[in-house]
């Protein structure tokens, strides 16, 4: 006897079971239909993005203005030295004063697919407006027309650029975020390390890891639980990593700017929030990357939402536990932009020590 339940037959035969999905995520998966008849593979990725794009339909500035709610402005700002231009969609509260806090977000998509705009509308409404958020969404260039370290070239590009235009912006270039999810949120992980590495661009004030695509080995206990379950399983994952690492795909020197979960030194970085699902591929390697926070003297917010799998949050959006999910996340980004706040107000306030003499 087999099955999800996980009966001593089962065990007994090597059977890996999954944990159970939360009724409602599970209802909703359901209705997607046959997922199997969509998996990913090096030969249907043109078909994928065909998908990819009808099912996330670019908003005009005008929409995402939200009746002036917002303004919004597309820039091309220069790339990495030989590199093409790199476009950043720069929006926030249109009735916002003073340089805002920003959140540097860079988009889902396996490195593969996925674009800087269409992940604005939400952002734009659940963060930016209640919070006071300026937010700087990054069309970083995709695999395999640009492997590693292409994406990531780009998106620190962007990044200094940001920072170094700030006043231009309206921002505050000593309170940036670093953000993303999925395949963005380990774009994100990798452009922290690399901005701390580099040591001369900001120090951000935040790390914000949803459910974020870390390990390109695949051999986590979840990754292989999940394997063939959920929106997005192993297979897939490692169609996307052979696409971002090419030959490197697979090395044993691969640098963990390429795919965090190979660093060895996780201390240093700014707060972190990771989410990720009991029931998706990246659920152990997102743990791993908390726990090696922590390890290190790190500040790390960790939350496992339960019978959750990979984009959950984008498949049932009323769900109950993706309304937690995102009450959670919204109010980390609430302590981490009041914390900024309070100890700017500590650091104005500060009299230097007056200088002694010999």
């Amino acid at each position: 006897m087999t099955g999800r339940r996980g009966s001593p037959a089962s065990e007994a035969a090597g059977v890996r079971t999954a944990p159970p999905f939360d009724p409602e995520l599970g209802a909703a998966l359901v209705a997607l239909g046959d997922l199997s008849k969509h998996r990913l593979t090096p030969g249907n990725l043109a078909a994928h993005r065909q998908r990819d794009a009808a099912s996330r339909p670019l908003p005009t500035a005008a929409e995402l203005r939200a009746g002036g709610r917002f303004a919004v402005e597309e820039l091309s700002v220069p790339g990495a030295e030989g590199g093409p231009n790199v476009t950043l969609v720069y929006a926030r509260p249109a009735d916002a004063t003073g340089p805002l806090p920003t959140l540097y977000y860079l988009h889902g998509g396996g490195m593969i697919m996925g674009n800087a705009w269409s992940v604005l509308p939400k952002i734009l409404r659940d963060w930016c407006a209640p919070l006071g958020l300026a937010v700087v969404s990054v069309e970083y260039r995709l695999a395999p027309e640009a492997p590693y370290p292409g994406p990531l070239e780009d998106c620190l590009a962007g990044l200094l650029w940001t920072v170094g235009h700030a006043d231009e912006l309206g921002s505050d270039g000593e309170r940036v975020i670093i953000g993303g999810k999925s395949a963005g949120g380990g774009l994100a992980a990798a452009l922290t390390l690399l901005n701390r590495d580099r040591g001369d661009g900001p120090v951000p004030i935040g790390q914000l890891l949803q459910c974020p695509m870390l390990d390109d080995r695949l051999t986590t206990p979840s990754a292989l639980q999940m394997a063939g379950i959920g929106l997005w399983d192993r297979a897939s994952t490692a169609v996307a990593w052979r696409a971002y690492l090419g030959e490197r795909y697979g090395a044993p020197d691969l640098p963990p700017y390429a795919a965090p979960a190979r660093a060895t030194d996780l201390s240093g970085l700014p707060p972190a929030y990771i989410d990720v699902g009991s029931a998706e591929t990246f659920r152990d390697e997102n743990v791993a990357y908390a726990q090696a926070i922590w390890r290190a003297g790190g500040d790390a917010e960790l939350h496992v939402w339960p019978g959750a799998f990979h984009g959950f949050d984008s498949v049932a959006p009323t769900a109950s536990l993706t309304r937690e999910a995102r009450h959670a996340r919204t109010q980390w980004l609430r302590r981490i932009v009041e914390r900024s706040r309070v100890l700017g107000r500590r650091e104005e306030h500060t009299e230097p020590l007056p200088t002694q003499r010999a």
